[in-house]
Formats: C-alpha cells, sequence, structure tokens
C-alpha cells in the first residue's frame, strides 16, 4: 500500500495555519463517523483549543475519535485540556510518552512525526503544520513558515487505512464494511467530478519495512529532472547519495534552488546545513536562506510536474529515524501552483547565498572541518539505533498522566 499511485484526486495546498487550520477544524467538527489525527505537537493553546472543541462536537455527533499523539512532542496536556475529550469518549492515545531521568526527558529518538487528519474516508490532510500557535501570524516574528495539503479522492482510502493500522483495536466488521462501500462510491463521484484528477501517492518512513520510502521518492525525482529542481527544507542535511544526486542534477544544467533556513528556530540546524553550502554550490547548486521569520517546510517541486508536501525533513532524524508521511503528487497544476509560491517565498524573504572565497589555508580547514562533521552526522542514526530497537508503546491517554 504505500507508494502505491493513485489516480483521481483532488490536492489542495494550505500555506500557514491561516489556510490549514479552518479547513481542518471545519472538517472535523463536520464529521459524521470517524475521525483519524496524528500530530507530533498538540499544545494547550488557542489553536489546541480550537481544535478540542471540534474533536467534541465530532464526537457528540455519534463520529468515532480517534486521537494519536507524539508523547516527546506534546509532553504537558494538562487534565483540563484531556478530561473533556476523554469524558466524550474521544481516545486519545500517547506515542512513547516521555521518559523522565532527574526530571529531564530522554527518549528524544524515533519519533512519531505525522501531521496526518482523515474525517469520515472523504477527506484527508497532510503536512507539516503543528497543532500550536506558533503556526499562526500573531504568534509574531517566529511565527513559522509551513505548508500542508487537503486530498480528496482515492487517496484517502490509502492514509485512512494507515491511520487505522496505528489504532490499539481494529474497528467492528460493520463499521469496516460500511467505510469500504463509502471510499468506493466515493472514488467513483471523484472520478466523474474530476476526471482523471491528480496522479498521488502516500509516502510513509518507519523503522520496519519502509526505512528510505520518503528519501527514494525524492532522489528517483532528481535523477530523473530535466528543468528544475526546487527544494525547502527546514532541516538539511541528507546523506552522500542525495547530495551527489543534486550535485550531478546542477552540472548537467538542471538548474537546482535549494530554500533553508535563514532564521532558525535551532541555531544549530543552520549551522550543519552551511557545512554543506560550499560542496553543494561549487557544483552549480544555488542556495537561498529564508530571513522573514523561522522555515518549517517538508516541500519540493520537480520540472513543474512532480511535488511532495509532508512531515519529512531531509536530515538524519527524519530520514532515518522518525516516523514521516508525505504525500508525493504528479500533477502539473499542483505543482505549478506550489512552485509559484515558493518562487513568491525567495523573491519576497530570500537571501542568496554566495560561495566565500578564502585563502587557500582557511579553505582547507574548511574543507576538513565539512568533512569530519558530514560523516560523524551521516553516522549519527546508525549510533542512535545502537540505543535499543524495541517496538514503541502507544498507551491509552490518563487525566492522571496527561
Amino acid at each position: 500500500m504505500n507508494s502505491h499511485w493513485v489516480p483521481g484526486n483532488r490536492i489542495t495546498l494550505l500555506e500557514n495555519g491561516e489556510a490549514y487550520f479552518p479547513r481542518v477544524f471545519e472538517a472535523i467538527a463536520a464529521a459524521e463517523h470517524e475521525v483519524l489525527l496524528e500530530t507530533f505537537i498538540l499544545f494547550d493553546d488557542k489553536v489546541g483549543r480550537e481544535l478540542q472543541q471540534a474533536l467534541l462536537l465530532a464526537a457528540g455527533r455519534g463520529a468515532v475519535v480517534h486521537v494519536l499523539v507524539d508523547g516527546w512532542g506534546s509532553p504537558d496536556l494538562p487534565p483540563s485540556f484531556t478530561q473533556p475529550l476523554l469524558d466524550a469518549g474521544v481516545r486519545l492515545r500517547s506515542f512513547e510518552p516521555a521518559r523522565r531521568l532527574l526530571g529531564a526527558r530522554v527518549n528524544m529518538l524515533r519519533r512519531m512525526h505525522h501531521k496526518l487528519v482523515v474525517v469520515d474516508g472523504r477527506r484527508a490532510f497532510v503536512g507539516g503544520i503543528n497543532y500550536s500557535l506558533d503556526h499562526l501570524a500573531e504568534f509574531g516574528p517566529l511565527a513559522k513558515q509551513d505548508y500542508a495539503v487537503e486530498v480528496e479522492g482515492p487517496l484517502v482510502g490509502q492514509i485512512q487505512a494507515f491511520c487505522r493500522a496505528n489504532l490499539d483495536t481494529p474497528q467492528p466488521a460493520r463499521h469496516d464494511w460500511l467505510q469500504r462501500w463509502r471510499a468506493i462510491r466515493h472514488r467513483r463521484s471523484g472520478l466523474e467530478a474530476l476526471g482523471e484528477g491528480a496522479v498521488a501517492a502516500f509516502v510513509t518512513r518507519d523503522n520496519r519495512g519502509h526505512r528510505t520510502d520518503i528519501e527514494r521518492h525524492y532522489r528517483a525525482a532528481v535523477r530523473s529532472a530535466h528543468e528544475r529542481v526546487l527544494i525547502a527544507n527546514a532541516y538539511f542535511f541528507p546523506g552522500y547519495r542525495f547530495l551527489r544526486d543534486l550535485r550531478h542534477a546542477a552540472r548537467r544544467g538542471v538548474r537546482v534552488d535549494l530554500i533553508l533556513q535563514g532564521w532558525p528556530d535551532q541555531p544549530w540546524v543552520q549551522k550543519a546545513s552551511a557545512l554543506l553550502y560550499g560542496h553543494l554550490m561549487r557544483a552549480g547548486v544555488n542556495v537561498y536562506e529564508y530571513l522573514e521569520r523561522p522555515l518549517h517546510a517538508k516541500v519540493a517541486v520537480v520540472d513543474d510536474l512532480w511535488a511532495t508536501v509532508g512531515s519529512s525533513n531531509l536530515d538524519p532524524t527524519s530520514l532515518s529515524l522518525n516516523l514521516e508521511a508525505n504525500v508525493v503528487v504528479r500533477d502539473a497544476a499542483f505543482a505549478q501552483h506550489l512552485s509559484g509560491r515558493l518562487e513568491n517565498l525567495m523573491q519576497r524573504g530570500c537571501q542568496r547565498v554566495l560561495l566565500p572565497t578564502p585563502g587557500r589555508l582557511r579553505s582547507a580547514w574548511i574543507a576538513l572541518r565539512s568533512l569530519v562533521v558530514f560523516h560523524v552526522l551521516r553516522r549519527y542514526p546508525t549510533w542512535a539505533r545502537l540505543t535499543g530497537t524495541s517496538a514503541p508503546q502507544v498507551v491509552p491517554m490518563r487525566t492522571d498522566s496527561a
């Protein structure tokens, strides 16, 4: 099921919380049968409480509501937030609740980094936007720049099946049969309304059978590029093969543009990415830093025909440790729209990074330092796996442990 291409989809780009939250909350509040939601971060703030109210409306209508949050990203939800949901029948669960050693959280590896919503098997949302106020401009200068997509069509069935597979207990057989019938009916009506629609795939990364699926989709697109590769990514430090593909594309005449963080929410991220700048730019890759506010995007466009939006960064944590989910789209209209929005981002808030010309001794030191750091970080996922490979725990959330 993972990476299975299906036609007949309507894919709508949603930029930042201003576009994303109203669509998601409206869909959830109107749910009649089922809501499946997985998120890395859910905070008890203005945005989190709006989500809470939408979930309560769905549960009050009789919909089955499942919410899975990551125990590291959402560690401190108070009883005042969780108890009304539990009382309404919402099934709250936590992925790997944060363990503490001397008051400090210690299990930060292999996180559930998904941002997924499926409503009634008819609409799905996939992207990088969490449920927190810092995804709205009103948060201030540190508000994040990010993207998600709304999906309608047969791909929703794949996303729904994926989320259901993460549940502790299966749905009753009658409900499963009913949902399959609705999905088939919706697919037929969707194909009639959309014609062929967008061809799309739901691609995930886990620590079992799909360790490199997202990276393989990226690399295949870059290797097949003829005119342009445009990537906007918050945490950029991919492996050698990915970097080699970008350099080869630039050397064969493809315009390769990277939009990376210039105002990082975590300063070390920019420093790590900067170690790669010279290696890429000497091959003809263009690097731009987004300076308007923190960049949280995980999106890309190739040749205005291929695009991806999702939760996966291009760093060792996302590509080798975390559980991630992206939608990959082969549709000219969607790809061109996303490309246009990224072009606007480049013109409005980016500064191009120029290749420095230091002296010979300093050049040698920079090259040596970059080489050492690159190989240390490249091996980081392998070392991290040595800390334990036990299956992650997904536990029901109770008021006394929220």
